[in-house]
C-alpha cells in the first residue's frame, strides 16, 4: 500500500469496519428504510469468508436485525472459525436482536456462548446438538460456561447420573470430552467416536479408554481379534494404546498397522508427536517380548554389534525401519555418509527420544565444530536437545533457517533466544513477517533485550499476536513494546483493538485509563491481566472496563485470575456485581429472566440453572442500525473487495504524516472506526450477557498444534 502501509490488519477486518461504518451514515431523502436494509442484508448474505474472518463488535453494533442475522447465518454457510473474543460479542449482538432462537442456522461455535437458560426445554436436544459440534476448547477461559454446557446437556438426556446410550452418545458429540473415566468405561461403546474428536485427552481418560478397549466390548471385539481396518477406524485414539494392549496383537495386524502409521506421518498426515506417542508404545510392547523370548548373555557388550546389515537409502524408505532397526541397531548399523546424504528421510521417521539422541551424538561427530546451516534446516525434531552453549556454535544468517528451527513447538525457552541471538550476530533483523511466522508464543522466550530491539514499525505490522501463554515477565516487556508502537493510533476504539492481546503486562493506571474509556474489555483478554495488577482495581474500575461484559465474571468465576479476585471482595461488592454473595458458589447472577423479542415465552431449558439477567432484543445502545448511506449499496454490490479496500483506503482522507509508519487503517479515521469512541459510550460493542453459573487433529476439527 506504500505510504499508507500500517498494521497488517486482515483485509476482511478492513472491509467489514467500512461496509458497516460507510454504509451506516445518514440516508438522503426520499428512499426506504426498510428497503435499504433489506438490501444490506441481503449483502452480508453473500459475503465472502475473508470478510466475515475480520468480525469485530464495534462497528458490528450497527447493523439491523435483518442484517445480524443474514451475517450470522453466513457464518455458519462459510464455516467461519471465529475466536473466543469475537463469539462473546457476537453471541450477545445475537440476544439484544433476539435472534438466539434461530439457533439451529447460527454456527455452533456461537451456540457455546449463549444464555443457557434462554433455550425452550423442547428445544434442549435440538441445541445440544448444534452446540456438541462446536470447538469447545474455545471455552477455555470460561471454565463455568463450559461445566453448565455439559450439565445441562446431560439434564437434558435425563440427569447426569444415567448411562449413556449410543444415541445420546451421537447426540452429546464432543461435550463427552469432559466426561471422567469412570463415565466412560460405562458408557456405550460408541464413546470411542466422540473421544477421537476431543483435542486432548487427561491420563485418566487414556486409561479409561484401553480398559473399554482391553474388555472386548468394542466393535473390535478383544485385542487378539483386532484387524488394521478396525485400528484405522480407532482414528487418533490408537495412538493412546498401551503396550500391554499391544503385546496381545497379532504380529502381522500390528505390523500392518505400524507401517500404515508411520506412512501417515512421513506424508503430513499426522503429527510428528502423535505418530512419536504411538511408536514408543508400539516398541516398548516389541522390546519386551523380544527380551522375554531371548534373554542377553552375560557378558555382552553394551553397544551390540550390526545384526541386520548397514543401513542404506533403501533401509530409510522402509516404513517399517524402526521395528527393524532399534536404537541400539541404529547406533551400530548408521554410517556417517549415509546419514549425511539421507538426513532428512531419517528425520520424517517418528523417532523415540532415545533414538533422537543416537542421531544428534551422530551429527556431533560428523561436524565437530559446529552443523552446517543447511544441515540445520533439516534438524527441527532434534532442536529440544541443544543446549545454548552448543547453538552458539551455529552460524544462522538465514530468516529461513530461523522459521525453520523455530517452527516446531518443541524448541524451549533457552533454544528460542539462543537461535535469534545467533542470527542478530550476523546482522539479522526481526521483522514482522518472522513475528508472524513464528508466531506470537515465541516472543514468549525472546530475551528482553531482543523484544527492545524490535523496531516499532516491524511490531505494528505484525499485528496481533498471541501472548497470552507468556510469564508475566515477558507480558511486562511486550506491553511497554506494544504501547510504543500502537501509542500514534489516534482514537480510543481502534488503540484498544491493537493493544488488547498485549494487555496482560499492562500496569494499574493504564487499566484504569482504559476503564474510563469504556472499551467494555472481553472476559478472555481480562482472565490474562496481570493478577497483582488485577489485586488492586476497585468493583467500580472493573465494572466500567468489563462494560456489558461484566456479566461474563459469572462464566469464568472459576478461573485462578477471578476467582483470586472475587475473594478479595465483600459481600456488598459481590451484589454490586451481580453474582452471589458466596464468592466460592457458582450461583449465578439475581433476578428474573425477561422475555426477549423474537422468542416464544416458554419454561426455560435446564431449570436447575440459577436464573440470569438478560435485556430486551430492542434495548441498549446498539439496538438498531443507522440508515444507509445512498452511496453505499451500488458501491458494496458492484465492486470487488480489492476496489472496495481502495475505496475504504480513499474516503479517509489524509491525516498527519505517515512517514513512521503510524498510520493505520483505524488511527487514521477515529469517526471512521469508532463512531463511539471516548466516554460517550462504550467503544468494544455489546459484551456477553449475564449468564449461569486436548487433540490429535481429525476431520472435521480445528488443527491441533503439532511438535
Amino acid at each position: 500500500m506504500g505510504p499508507r502501509a500500517g498494521p497488517r490488519v486482515s483485509l476482511g477486518l478492513l472491509l467489514f469496519v467500512w461496509l458497516t461504518v460507510y454504509c451506516s451514515r445518514p440516508q438522503a431523502a426520499g428512499f426506504s428504510q426498510e428497503g435499504l436494509e433489506a438490501s444490506r442484508a441481503n449483502l452480508w448474505a453473500n459475503a465472502n469468508a475473508s470478510l466475515l474472518q475480520g468480525f469485530w463488535c464495534q462497528p458490528a453494533s450497527q447493523l439491523s436485525r435483518d442484517e445480524l442475522s443474514a451475517l450470522i447465518r453466513r457464518m455458519a454457510s462459510q464455516q467461519v472459525l471465529l475466536k473466543a473474543w469475537q463469539l462473546c460479542c457476537l453471541a450477545n449482538l445475537a440476544a439484544l436482536r433476539g435472534l438466539q432462537g434461530d439457533f439451529l442456522l447460527h454456527p455452533p461455535d456461537l451456540l457455546l456462548f449463549y444464555n443457557l437458560e434462554q433455550v425452550r426445554e423442547a428445544d434442549c436436544r435440538a441445541f445440544t446438538g448444534r452446540a456438541a459440534r462446536g470447538d469447545t476448547e474455545l471455552l477455555a477461559n470460561l471454565p463455568d460456561q463450559r461445566a453448565a454446557l455439559q450439565h445441562a446437556a446431560l439434564a437434558c438426556l435425563g440427569g447426569p447420573h444415567r448411562q449413556l446410550s449410543a444415541s445420546d452418545l451421537l447426540l452429546l458429540g464432543v461435550l463427552v470430552c469432559d466426561m471422567d473415566a469412570s463415565s466412560i468405561v460405562a458408557s456405550d461403546p460408541q464413546v470411542l467416536q466422540n473421544l477421537q474428536r476431543c483435542p486432548q485427552l487427561t491420563p485418566a481418560q487414556q486409561a479409561a479408554i484401553n480398559t473399554l478397549l482391553a474388555s472386548g466390548r468394542t466393535v473390535l471385539g478383544p485385542p487378539v481379534s483386532w484387524n488394521p481396518a478396525g485400528l484405522q477406524a480407532l482414528g487418533p485414539l490408537a495412538t493412546y494404546i498401551s503396550p500391554s494392549l499391544w503385546a496381545q496383537v497379532q504380529e502381522a495386524v500390528g505390523l500392518d498397522f505400524f507401517g500404515s502409521m508411520v506412512a501417515a506421518c512421513r506424508a503430513g498426515q499426522l503429527s510428528q508427536r502423535d505418530a512419536r506417542r504411538f511408536v514408543t508404545s508400539f516398541l516398548e510392547a516389541e522390546t519386551k517380548a523380544k527380551s522375554m523370548s531371548s534373554r542377553p548373555k552375560r557378558g555382552t557388550a553394551t553397544v551390540r554389534p550390526c545384526i541386520h546389515g548397514n543401513i542404506t537409502a533403501a533401509t530409510l524408505r522402509d516404513d517399517l525401519f524402526l521395528v527393524r532397526y532399534d536404537c541400539s541397531q541404529l547406533e551400530s548399523c548408521l554410517g556417517s555418509q549415509v546419514l549425511k546424504a539421507n538426513l532428512d528421510p531419517l528425520l520424517q521417521h517418528p523417532l523415540p527420544a532415545e533414538c533422537q539422541r543416537v542421531i544428534k551424538a551422530k551429527l556431533a561427530q560428523i561436524y565437530p565444530s559446529s552443523v552446517p546451516e543447511e544441515q540445520l534446516r533439516l534438524i527441527t525434531s532434534l532442536v529440544y536437545l541443544y543446549t545454548h552453549a552448543e547453538i552458539s556454535l551455529w552460524n544462522i544468517t538465514s530468516r529461513d533457517t530461523v522459521m525453520a528451527l523455530l517452527a516446531s513447538d518443541v524448541a524451549l525457552e533457552n533454544q528460542t533466544e539462543a537461535i535469534l541471538q545467533k542470527f542478530l550476530d550476523h546482522k539479522g533483523k526481526i521483522t514482522s513477517a518472522l513475528l508472524v511466522a513464528i508466531g506470537g508464543s515465541r516472543l514468549c522466550w525472546m530475551s528482553p533485550q531482543q523484544i527492545q530491539a524490535i523496531r516499532p514499525s516491524e511490531f505494528r505490522l505484525a499485528g496481533a499476536l498471541d501472548v497470552s501463554s507468556c510469564p508475566q515477565s515477558r507480558k511486562d516487556v511486550l506491553y511497554s513494546k506494544a504501547r510504543e508502537a500502537f501509542s500514534s493510533t489516534r482514537s480510543s476504539a481502534a488503540y484498544y483493538h491493537f493493544i488488547r492481546p498485549y494487555l496482560g503486562g499492562a500496569p494499574l493506571e493504564d487499566l484504569q485509563h482504559l476503564a474510563e474509556a469504556n472499551v467494555s474489555m472481553d472476559i478472555h483478554t481480562f482472565t490474562n491481566l496481570n493478577p497483582h495488577v488485577l489485586q488492586s482495581l476497585s468493583v467500580d474500575h472493573v465494572t466500567m472496563l468489563l462494560g456489558q461484559n461484566v456479566g461474563d465474571l459469572q462464566k469464568a468465576r472459576s478461573h485462578p485470575t477471578v476467582s483470586s479476585w472475587l475473594r478479595s471482595l465483600n459481600r456488598l461488592a459481590l451484589g454490586k456485581l451481580g453474582l452471589d454473595t458466596d464468592p466460592a458458589s457458582p450461583a449465578s447472577p439475581t433476578g428474573p429472566v425477561p422475555s426477549t423479542p423474537g422468542t416464544r415465552d416458554t419454561t426455560l431449558w435446564a431449570s436447575h440453572l440459577a436464573a440470569t439477567s438478560g435485556g430486551s432484543g430492542n434495548d441498549g445502545p446498539y439496538s438498531g442500525s443507522p440508515p444507509a448511506h445512498l452511496r453505499c449499496l451500488p458501491l458494496a454490490v458492484a465492486l470487488p473487495s480489492s476496489l472496495l479496500w481502495l475505496l475504504y483506503w480513499g474516503s479517509l482522507g489524509p491525516f498527519g504524516d505517515c512517514s513512521q509508519g503510524a498510520c493505520t487503517a483505524a488511527s487514521e479515521d477515529s469517526t471512521m472506526l469508532a463512531p463511539h469512541a471516548g466516554k460517550s459510550g462504550p467503544v468494544g460493542g455489546a459484551g456477553c450477557q449475564p449468564g449461569p453459573g486436548h487433540r490429535p487433529q481429525v476431520q472435521g476439527t480445528r488443527p491441533s498444534p503439532t511438535s
